[in-house]
């Protein structure tokens, strides 16, 4: 467990945060210039706090009122920074035994085991220089899980990365959320990556924490808009594959007893989803349509409903125990009468998969 209780002011900045991460993929989200990396920077040991605490798994880091300030290398922290900063002149296999030799653990993970899970094992012999940006960063994880750190910090690892790397690395990611056993604090301003690989969510926004929680129930919020940013706000949900339609291409998922058709997807019946469904991506109606092309239509509760200073009204619908966000016009809302309790139908245009979830999490 970690716990973070820090003030600081830097120029006209002041970062006063509080917050906690236990097991699992903490995600810290915020714009350019909230305070992630600062935040990281202190965990670290990269950044010293003017006042406050820091502790991890019941070991001091920080704590001003005690003098206590352990040095980054007694921290038991990995961090992998949004520049791999390979050692150029050693090889990758090198590179990631310096990693094992800097911690100095005698639990340190197995390197062969690392290489696995991250996919290194063909590029051992090879220079740091010949890499792609994605294979230098799945190194630089390596050399940190190497240490057999407490605690992983990723600051903005995918952020110099193109869109065509940032999809080769992100699987890659999601294994090591699932499979590595260590905790993993996340700073990313993309909201898709945080979508995909978070367990619990901090927003973060002007150095002070806005929301905390479970990613499920922070991405429902519609009153995080200005700070989460409102085009790829919407909603994280759960099912469970059904069936396969081979003849279309088609995977039917189970989500609180109603179907939801989405692109194929290699996974077996039964199998756990974790679903992103974009607000922008969901229509409301009062009734069920008929003889449309639309396949996902689920009856839904109005919750909450938020009116913006211009054209759009934020809706927060429930299904099941889950939430499901809608954002329409105001007018739309208005001429349909929409207030807490009113029965609807949403209709999903299209559904993004964001990852299986394992049953064990």
């Amino acid at each position: 467990m970690l716990e973070v209780d820090v003030h600081h002011r830097a120029g006209g900045f002041a970062l006063d945060v509080g917050v906690s991460a236990g097991d699992g993929v903490t995600a810290l989200f915020g714009r350019s210039g909230a305070g992630k990396s600062t935040l990281v920077g202190m965990i670290a040991g990269l950044v010293k706090p003017a006042t406050g605490r820091i502790v991890l798994n019941d070991r001091i880091l920080f704590d001003s009122k005690n003098d206590i300030d352990l040095p980054a290398r007694q921290r038991r922290v990995g961090v992998v920074f949004q520049e791999a900063r390979l050692f150029p002149h050693l090889s990758v296999r090198r590179n990631l035994l310096y990693g094992q030799w800097a911690g100095g653990r005698r639990n340190a993970p197995d390197l062969d085991a690392v290489c696995g899970l991250l996919g290194l094992d063909t590029m051992l012999d090879r220079s740091p220089d010949t890499l792609s940006g994605g294979e230098a960063q799945r190194v630089a994880i390596g050399r940190a899980l190497l240490s057999a750190p407490d605690i992983l910090l990723l600051d903005e690892p995918l952020s110099q990365l193109d869109g065509a790397r940032r999809a080769d690395i992100l699987p890659w990611l999601d294994r090591l959320a699932h499979e590595a056993g260590t905790p993993i604090i996340y700073v990313s301003h993309a909201f898709d990556e945080i979508t995909r690989l978070a367990d619990n969510l901090i927003v973060i926004s002007d150095g002070g924490v806005l929301a905390s929680g479970p990613v499920e129930d922070v991405v429902s919020r519609i009153d995080l808009g200005p700070a989460t940013g409102r085009h790829e706000a919407g909603s994280i949900l759960h099912g469970e594959v059904r069936r396969h339609d081979e003849a279309y291409g088609l995977t039917v998922l189970s989500l609180n007893g109603a179907d939801l058709t989405v692109p194929a997807i290699a996974a077996p019946a039964g199998a756990p989803m974790r679903l992103r469904i974009r607000a922008r991506d969901v229509v409301l109606a009062l009734e069920k349509p008929t003889k449309i092309s639309v396949r996902n239509i689920i009856p839904v509760t109005i919750a909450e409903i938020a009116f913006e200073e211009g054209a759009f009204a934020e809706v927060l619908t429930r299904t099941g125990e889950q939430n499901l966000r809608a954002r329409i016009t105001r007018q739309s809302a208005e001429e349909l009468g929409l207030k807490p309790g009113t029965q609807a139908y949403a209709l999903i245009k299209s559904v993004a998969i964001v990852r299986r979830t394992p049953a064990s999490r």
